[in-house]
């Protein structure tokens, strides 16, 4: 998987390394555990996915996440994204809408060792300002705007990155907090994920 990320163009040799200690195959249903290291996405239940590894790579080399930088995920689905996040040395919130998801993976995380994740179930469009600013906030999912709850919560210098677009493809967004208040708008092609939905779905369990 990991030389296949290389030929795709991933370059940050963190990020793959992040990547190659983490055991993805324990993230998805045993009936995918075979193809678990092959760049596709699989369900995870409660129409939510796991992204391919490339766009988990991809997005993560967006963020340029140093150690200790403080990190928000808005949408936590399997776990993985934030267990690449945490390997980076980054302190991660990450935030969840779907209850039944967010209970499972919260549980999943404790049981594997990432016990240092900080996992909410709220609104992503809103957030975690109580313990903003970030230094990177990363969405998981395809938004049809950029919320301005999460440029607000940006540190000076922090990355927000975002697909935006509509339902069948999105634009990669990276935008960049500068020193005067103003935000660098950065675009880095397109990708397919699934809606960034608002509120909390009870879902089922």
């Amino acid at each position: 998987m990991i030389a296949s990320l290389r030929k795709e163009g991933i370059r940050d040799e963190k990020v793959l390394e992040a990547m190659e200690r983490i055991p993805r195959h324990l993230f998805l249903d045993k009936a995918f555990e075979e193809w678990a290291y092959r760049d596709i996405p699989f369900p995870i239940g409660n129409e939510q996915t796991i992204s391919q590894p490339f766009t988990v790579a991809f997005q993560t080399q967006l963020l340029q996440v140093k150690s200790k930088d403080r990190i928000l995920e808005i949408g936590t689905g399997s776990g993985y994204q934030a267990c690449v996040l945490y390997e980076l040395g980054a302190k991660v919130y990450s935030v969840e809408r779907v209850e039944p998801l967010f209970e499972r993976t919260h549980k999943f995380l404790q049981k594997i060792g990432y016990n240092g994740i900080r996992t909410f179930l709220t609104d992503g469009s809103d957030g975690l300002a109580r313990y903003g600013p970030y230094d990177g906030i990363l969405v998981t999912a395809g938004s049809t705007d950029v919320p301005q709850a999460l440029l607000d919560q940006l540190a000076v210098g922090g990355r927000l990155v975002i697909p935006v677009g509509g339902d069948n493809v999105q634009k990669m967004l990276r935008f960049t907090r500068e020193a005067n208040g103003q935000f660098l708008r950065e675009e880095f092609g397109d990708f397919r994920f699934v809606p960034f939905l608002k509120g909390i779905d009870k879902g089922e369990s």
